[in-house]
Formats: C-alpha cells, structure tokens, sequence
C-alpha cells in the first residue's frame, strides 16, 4: 500500500504549515485563550486559505477534499494548538448538512464555505457518558412545524456559532437507537438560551438550553442514529490526526529543552536513561500516527467495520497521548507545567483531546463489545 502523499496534499500541508508558523504563534493563541479562546479574525484567515470549504462538495462552493486532506489539515492545526473548531464546523457539521435533506442546509453549507457561517453538533447530554443513544431531548411535531426542548453540554464554540444540529427524539425511550431525527435550530430563534465558558486548554465551548424552540429536519428518525454515529467517527478521525500533530510537535519542544538543559555541565539529553525515556515517546507516537492513518482510511468502510476501527484507534491514541504528555512534562521539570511555557499548554490540550467523542475505557468498552473473533480456546 503506498502511504505517500500526492503532491497536492504535500502543498496543501505546506499552506496550512506556513499559516500556523507564521500566523498562529504562541503569543497570538495565549492573547485569543484569553480573550474566550475564539478569534473571527483567525478563523476568516482559515477561510482564506480555503479550510473551512475544505470537505463541501464543489457543486456547494466547496473544494471537496477528503478525509486524506482533513488528516492533513488536523495534524497542522494540531502542532499550533490552534483553538478555532475547525473539525467541529468544517468537517463533522459540514459533513451532517451534506447529508440532510433541509433545504437551508445548503445556505449554511454555503455560508461555512465562505467563511461567514459556523455552524456545530450539539449532541452531549448529561448522564450519557458518550452514549450516542441515549438522547432525552425531545421534538414535537405541532401544527407541521417542530419545536425542540431540552439541553446540551459541551457545544464546541457555542457562543460562536449562528446554528447547530440538534439530536432530538421523535419516539421510543431515552436510550433506543431508533426514534433520534436531527435538527436545524438557529441561534437566533426564540427559546434557544446559551452560556459560554473556557475550557481547560483554552478554546471555549457552551451550555445550550431549548425550550421549544423552532427546529428544521435536517436527518430523519430512520438515519438519525447511523448519521450521529458517522459524525462521531469523523470527529475522531480528525481528533487522532489533531493528536499526532500535537504530540509531534510536543517531543519537538521536548527533545530541543534536553539539547539545551544541562546538568553537571553537560546537556541532560547525554543521559542514558533520559534517551530511552525518549525513545520510549517516539514509539508512542509511531504508534498513534499508524493508527490516525488507519482511523481516517478506514472512514469508508461499511459501518460496523468502520465503527470498530475508529474505536481502536481512540484507545491507541489515548494511551499513546497520556504517555507522551506525561513523559514530556517530566523531562521538562517544573518548567513544563508553567503558563509561559508551551509544553503544558500541549499536554492540556491532549488531556482535552483523550476526552473528545469517548474517552479511552468507552472505547476500550466500545472494541470489547465489538471483538467477533475468540482466543480459540473458547469457541
């Protein structure tokens, strides 16, 4: 199998590298973390250099790239720790709207594309603990029109976006797959009630409160669960690819501190066992960036197959993002957990990341439930 990239993905790489080198340094991101971790100014940059149209169908205005390219992309985005929802819009939302049959979708889709729309899933209910079925947000159908109540936890860049996908149940229990439709609510309608807040890394997220507000079927209850379920796996695709990016860059900044710190008068990087601590990471992170290559090819395969595979993947990167954050942080010493310094601020976001769409043990869970094959000894 050949795992070069074509020339078009190397300058697409490039682009997004120059951008974060040259426009995204620490100090801008430290000044955007504290002004609420989101920049419209940042984020039309991105759309200038054609990102945010990166997955939307030409016939939408968009490049229509693939999953290949969004890998790319995240992995660029990660080693500048850029803050901006970039998956969250660009490829997880854009990705739901393509699929929908609402005839605004392509107005947002158009709008994203240009860069003057964000739109995100607001999926995360507490005491679901990652569980996609489980969704106590209820839609009424009243007068042929659909009216949404309920709440959702963890809206990435919330407060920022102007509308967002809604998974709402039509019918059945709190925790049936069946009965979930997905709707467009906008930001703007009556009963739709926000409170945005940081999070630990810096970027922001929000609290979304419905209370019968007007929503448009984006997704009905018949593909509602399996199009959540592919947008969860998209996220994590573009999650592990953001990691090794992150982790990358990270033993970077790592390895440069150890050539520069001495001890008793030589550089501590001369020490025999912080080589093997070392060498130790960069397996971890060889391990991570196989299995990001393996999550985003395996985007289209058939669901159960794809599904089981994303699942390993987020179990590899988890413990592949705890390991080398911890170790990098111990090499550096007390400087590495420091606000002025960047190592900490990698290792917070990777702490973000192991947590995105399923922590490792749901996964570890999720793989478990999944293993068709037995040890032999027990068939």
């Amino acid at each position: 199998m050949d795992f070069d990239y074509t020339d078009d993905q190397e300058q697409l790489r490039d682009a997004v590298r120059r951008w974060v080198d040259k426009g995204y340094g620490f100090e801008r991101r430290m000044g955007i973390a504290r002004a609420g971790g989101f920049s419209k100014e940042a984020w039309g940059e991105l759309a200038e250099l054609g990102l945010t149209a990166l997955t939307i169908s030409p016939d939408a205005g968009g490049m229509g790239f693939g999953p290949v390219e969004s890998m790319v992309v995240m992995e660029e985005l990660g080693r500048g720790l850029v803050l901006e929802p970039f998956a969250a819009v660009a490829l997880v939302a854009t990705d739901l709207l393509q699929q929908g049959h609402a005839p605004s979708a392509a107005l947002w889709l158009q709008g994203i594309a240009e860069g003057k729309e964000r739109v995100v899933l607001a999926h995360q209910e507490r005491a679901a603990r990652y569980r996609l079925n489980h969704v106590t947000t209820r839609a009424e159908n009243v007068g042929g029109n659909w009216v949404i109540s309920g709440a959702k936890s963890v809206v990435p860049a919330g407060a920022h976006a102007g509308a967002f996908i809604v998974p709402a149940r039509v019918g059945g229990a709190d925790d049936d797959a069946q009965g979930i439709a997905l709707f467009l609510v906008s930001r703007g309608e009556a009963g739709v009630t926000l409170r945005g807040y940081s999070t630990q890394d810096g970027a922001c997220a929000a609290e979304l409160k419905l209370d019968k507000a007007a929503g448009i079927e984006l997704i009905g209850p018949a593909d509602g669960h399996a199009a959540l379920e592919r947008a969860q796996d998209i996220g994590i695709a573009a999650a592990c690819a953001e990691a090794v990016g992150a982790m990358d860059k990270l033993v970077a900044i790592t390895v440069e501190y150890m050539n520069t710190r001495k001890q008793f008068g030589v550089p501590i990087s001369s020490f025999q066992a912080l080589r093997h601590r070392i060498a130790d990471v960069k397996m971890q992170l060889e391990l991570a960036r196989s299995m990001s290559f393996f999550a985003t090819l395996k985007l289209g395969a058939p669901a159960a197959e794809r599904r089981r595979a994303l699942s390993q993947a987020k179990v590899q990167l988890g413990q592949s993002m705890r390991f080398v954050g911890q170790q990098a942080i111990q090499l550096h010493g007390g400087i590495g957990v420091t606000m002025e310094y960047a190592a900490g601020h990698y290792f917070k976001r990777l702490t973000m990341l192991e947590m995105s769409f399923g922590d490792t043990m749901h996964h570890l869970g999720e793989v478990s439930a999944r293993m068709q094959d037995t040890a032999g000894v027990f068939a």
